[in-house]
């Protein structure tokens, strides 16, 4: 049963080497834990080590209920802002003028430097988007005016306004 290298040489024909030789394909096997294992460690990774961010509120102080705040009229700025993103300013019961809201932040900083008991009434149209109100309150933010507060406008202060933009225009 020995065979010899060369005698199984010789029996090739001419038709075996037409034929395309078989490729013997390798069975590859990878494995994947070690890639699972990674992946849980980074997942667990991140899970433990993240802070999830809180959620960004604004204190509010409210005043007690049963209690009336007086508060000097040279004390008290008023900002009203209309419908159409229009604001007017007023100092105790004097005639509310406009400012344009590019001119807020220098305004409102000139005007706490000035006297700083000043609070701020900010006033906002019930039919005025919600940004209006946002973006007056970041003007205050940024101009540092801490003391301010909330109202709701009152028919008459937007009859007052339609009559001072009639006048106007």
């Amino acid at each position: 049963m020995a065979m010899n290298f060369g005698e199984k040489a010789a029996k090739k024909t001419v038709e075996d080497e037409s034929r395309p030789r078989k490729i013997q394909r390798v069975g590859i096997h990878i494995d994947m834990t070690p890639m699972v294992d990674i992946a849980f460690l980074l997942l667990t990774f991140f899970m433990l080590t993240s802070v999830f961010s809180r959620p960004q509120t604004m204190e509010i102080n409210l005043p007690p209920t049963n209690v009336d705040v007086e508060v000097a009229e040279s004390n008290l700025l008023t900002l009203r802002v209309l419908q159409d993103g229009s604001i007017y300013w007023n100092l105790g019961i004097e005639t509310p003028e406009k400012i344009d809201f590019k001119d807020l932040r220098k305004f409102l900083d000139e005007r706490n430097r000035a006297n700083p008991k000043l609070i701020t009434l900010i006033k906002v149209d019930p039919k005025s988007k919600y940004h209006l109100m946002v973006d007056v309150m970041d003007e205050l933010e940024l101009a540092n005016v801490n003391r301010f507060s909330l109202a709701p406008m009152k028919p008459s202060d937007l009859e007052m306004l339609q009559k001072l933009q009639a006048n106007a225009g």
